[in-house]
């Protein structure tokens, strides 16, 4: 069973992290949180979860605006061949999540460490960042820093790369 939205929380809170979270109606796309996000500071991400011809799994966090070459990203992140989006089944069965919830925090469900993160060296510049915290019903902001820290507590490492147009 995927970990539930307390669950992470009670991870950060053991690594020492402190959030916070800010509920909303569901939100599927980023049209949609920027028009109810309201006044939430820093970073806001989209997430790209992508495999390969030989079915490696990447997931790549950028900011909300950032435009990503899918043709060519592959080169970037070290994929087998182009990339494809991921179907839902296995984002469920690795990240816990279902689409329009996709986030950087559902690395604390991939245990067996087959999701390859790529975090935007762009988004990272922000001192916080936002992102699903398992649920397209709230945003949880987090310190970059601290971003990186959750990455590597949960097996990853945290590859920061320029990924964005």
């Amino acid at each position: 069973m995927p970990k539930t939205e307390a669950e992470l929380y009670a991870f950060l809170a053991d690594l020492g992290i402190s959030v916070s979270t800010v509920r909303h109606p569901p939100l599927f796309t980023v049209a949609d949180s920027q028009v109810l996000r309201g006044e939430i500071p820093g970073g806001h991400t989209k997430n790209l979860f992508l495999k390969d011809k030989k079915d490696n799994f990447f997931l790549v966090t950028v900011g909300e605006e950032a435009e990503v070459d899918l043709k060519q990203i592959h080169h970037l992140i070290g994929a087998s061949g182009r990339v494809s989006f991921g179907k839902p089944e296995m984002l469920m069965e690795l990240l816990g999540v279902i689409p329009g919830a996709v986030t950087v925090f559902g690395l604390i469900n991939d245990t067996g460490g087959q999701v390859k993160v790529v975090l935007d060296q762009e988004l990272m510049s922000h001192e916080v960042i936002n992102g699903h915290p398992l649920t397209n019903e709230a945003t949880t902001t987090i310190a970059a820093a601290d971003l990186v820290r959750f990455v590597e507590a949960t097996g990853h490492d945290a590859v920061i790369l320029k990924v964005s147009a």
